[in-house]
């Protein structure tokens, strides 16, 4: 849900914070005074088109923020922990998400996700789940297809089965991407067993061993430094032991004086056994290093056996993997591979039998699937005709058309796919004796607009009989721009009912020019334009008060002239919206 707006030199705009409430936000101005910029400047924060052009005359920067708060911790985890996950991003269990889009004056934009740079493709990925936006040009997704779909989907109920037509149909693509591979050419197939063979019986003949890499790197250090390393230890040893001044002689003498001392003087005694340890280590270290130069014995042979292995082990690297664990891994997944081409005639009837058991599992599934969409689209045609006809549209015609699958629900595609063997497309006929066209060649702004609000309505209201909630793909947020377009009177009415409706269990804001649907509202803004030392200002202000709010009701009714029957008018609107 969208909590709060920070707007800042944005066209008109010179700094603007505003604050959102659950239910229907409305907001009202004279023409021109800066209402849909509001909108468009959420719509950057969202992802949309930047332009210097944007930023405030004499501005080197505009800012847009957007804060967006859950509803409640099942909705945060639910929506926005995937979208973190998918794009690498920390945040997915803070209290709040905030969108942040700069616009520098040299044409560059950036965009933040709790202060996190993203790309406004990640962007628009997340804004699906927040906001859907009804306006001049915001209709795209409703033309698409797969966007009709799954509205039908939401409004039939069927989210169980359409995610077991999913599984089905994935499992059905990995099968027949197994048998594919089983199924190429039968001399490509013998090229690719002589290769993996060869290869397998040169990782087996190499016997390479966890860890040997390493410790005949150490080997070869040491036979390469012999003649150094015995000069060395030779040297350490003498000093140790052999020597007549040796560390162990000198030791021992000093144990033997402070032995002594200990007679006279009773504070040496702790010092006794410090020293006994110290010859005692002096000797063992004495003894390892006669025994290590008894063991070093020049032997190029060995120092050559060790290099051509490193060298061999280098080779089967390049060609098998950077270390010998990688190798012998690549070595097991070669071995099953060539067991698989060995026996694929086996493999290859097995995968048949389970490519028919899915495929027909997966139809039969698909047109359940199919027969539950065209059943439930009858009802949505019916429920949407109802609500156009209560918003100005009587004469419309909306139909759902079927298209990819007969009503026994055989796919012209064949196996149809992961949503199923159906494909659909919204018509629309605004206008008696005109035919029914696809939604982007026949309605207008205005019209579109009125369409997705019946959808949402008529979607919503079978949620509620149904009892399934708000849907799994609803967004928290809706925005209707120009939802007033070329309306009035008793169809501007019904329009605010159908918003207060659907702002019952979601956000609404709504910007409109007309008191019928304004008097709905449950939060009420006043958008105002006007000159300030020499320069234009859009500034908003939240009318708080039943007296604000049935003054701009009038405003709206009668213009700039307000009368005392105007403004009981008004409060009358009011009364009876609530």
């Amino acid at each position: 849900m969208l909590r709060e707006i920070h707007i800042q030199n944005y066209a008109v705009v010179e700094k603007l914070a505003l604050e959102f409430h659950p239910g229907l936000n409305l907001l009202s101005g004279e023409t021109g005074s800066g209402k849909s910029i509001l909108v468009d400047a959420l719509g950057l924060a969202l992802g949309g088109r930047a332009s210097a052009d944007l930023i405030r005359t004499g501005q080197e920067r505009a800012t847009v923020t957007a804060i967006f708060r859950p509803e409640g911790r099942a909705q945060k985890r639910g929506l926005w922990k995937a979208w973190f996950e998918e794009y690498g991003l920390a945040g997915a269990e803070e209290e709040e998400i905030i969108l942040r889009r700069e616009i520098h004056a040299g044409g560059k934009s950036r965009l933040l996700v709790n202060d996190q740079p993203v790309t406004v493709a990640a962007v628009k990925a997340l804004a699906r789940h927040l906001v859907e936006v009804h306006g001049q040009g915001e209709h795209a997704d409703l033309f698409a297809r797969d966007t009709q779909l799954d509205l039908l989907d939401e409004f039939a109920g069927v989210d169980s089965l359409l995610e077991e037509v999913r599984g089905l149909f994935l499992r059905l693509r990995e099968l027949e991407r197994e048998m594919d591979a089983l199924s190429q050419n039968e001399q490509d197939r013998l090229r690719t067993i002589d290769l993996l063979r060869f290869q397998i019986q040169e990782l087996q003949h190499a016997q390479l061993q966890p860890g040997e890499d390493t410790s005949l790197a150490d080997e070869k250090h040491i036979l390469g430094n012999l003649e150094k390393i015995r000069g060395v230890a030779s040297r350490a040893y003498s000093e140790l032991y052999e020597e007549e001044t040796s560390a162990l002689s000198r030791v021992a003498n000093a144990a033997r004086a402070v032995d002594e001392l200990r007679r006279y003087d009773a504070a040496f005694e702790p010092h006794i056994e410090p020293l006994a340890a110290a010859k005692a280590t002096i000797e063992d270290l004495a003894l390892f290093l006669r025994d290590y130069l008894g063991k070093l014995e020049a032997n190029p042979r060995r120092l050559e056996e060790v290099e051509d292995r490193l060298a061999l082990i280098d080779r089967l690297k390049r060609k098998y993997g950077k270390t010998i664990e990688e190798m012998r891994a690549y070595q097991e997944e070669t071995r099953q591979r060539l067991e698989g081409l060995e026996h694929a005639d086996e493999r290859r009837s097995e995968l048949q039998i389970q490519l028919d058991k899915v495929s027909t599992k997966y139809q039969k599934t698909a047109q359940s699937l199919s027969a539950k969409r065209r059943e439930a689209a009858k009802r949505l045609e019916k429920l949407v005709r109802q609500e156009l006809s209560q918003l100005g549209m009587e004469k419309t015609r909306f139909e759902v058309q079927f298209e990819g699958a007969s009503p026994h629900g055989q796919s012209s595609a064949g196996q149809g796919g992961a949503k199923g063997i159906d494909e659909i497309d919204f018509l629309i006929s605004p206008n008696p004796g005109e035919e029914l066209r696809p939604l982007e060649k026949i309605a207008s702004g205005g019209e579109l607009s009125r369409l997705m609000l019946a959808l949402k309505t008529a979607v919503g209201s079978s949620k509620s009989i149904s009892g399934n909630g708000m849907g799994r793909r609803r967004a928290a947020t809706f925005i209707f721009d120009e939802v007033d377009a070329g309306i009035g009177g008793r169809v501007a009415e019904s329009v605010g009912q159908r918003l207060k409706r659907l702002a019952r269990d979601a956000q609404v804001l709504c910007v409109t020019h007309l008191a019928q649907i304004a008097c709905f509202a449950d939060h009420h803004y006043f958008v105002e334009k006007f000159e300030r030392a020499g320069r234009t200002v859009t500034e908003v202000k939240y009318l708080s008060s039943e007296k604000e709010r049935a003054a701009e009701l009038a405003r709206m009714l009668s213009g700039s002239k307000i009368t005392d029957a105007v403004l009981k008018h008004a409060a009358a609107m009011l009364k009876q919206a609530t």
